[in-house]
Formats: structure tokens, sequence, C-alpha cells
């Protein structure tokens, strides 16, 4: 878990060019599980293959609404959505 308690929605890119949306306290330790093949049943078939982007939150609830909307985008959308997120760090 994060130590201030904050959420993350992130993004995966996974195999067959798919993109897997979740919430966690600690985006690097969920990554490691998905490609170690535990959690998602989705992520078990389709292997991830990097970190797309996260989006810290301060409450859970703010992070399920955010995984929410994400998950109602397109591939193409979220990929946009990723860019700029990159964008905005550089």
């Amino acid at each position: 878990m994060s130590d201030d308690g904050a959420w993350y929605l992130y993004l995966l890119e996974c195999s067959g060019n798919t993109i897997y949306t979740g919430i966690t306290t600690d985006v690097e330790r969920r990554f490691a599980e998905h490609q170690a093949g535990k959690g998602a049943k989705y992520t078990r078939s389709r292997k991830p293959v990097r970190i797309l982007g996260q989006v810290r939150f301060e409450t859970k609830s703010d992070a399920l609404k955010a995984e929410i909307a994400m998950k109602r985008m397109t591939s193409t959308q979220k990929r946009a959505f990723c860019a700029q997120l990159s964008e905005s760090k550089a």
C-alpha cells in the first residue's frame, strides 16, 4: 500500500495489443502480480507487457469512479489519455 493511503487507476498494455484497466494502492506490485499470473482472469490469458499510465486518487471511491469511466472508453481513447499523461510528465 502507498504510504499516504492513495489509490491509483492504472492501465496495462497486454499481449494482442489490448489494454487492461484496474485500481490498486501499489501499481508496481500489482503489475508484478499480473505478470506472475495472479489476479485478473483477463491478464492471465493476455500477459501484461508494460504499464501504459497511472493516475493517483485520494480515495478508493474516486479511483473506482475513474475506472468505470475509463472502461467505457475505446482503446484509442485510452491510448490518447495515456499519451497525455506522458506529455504532462515531460
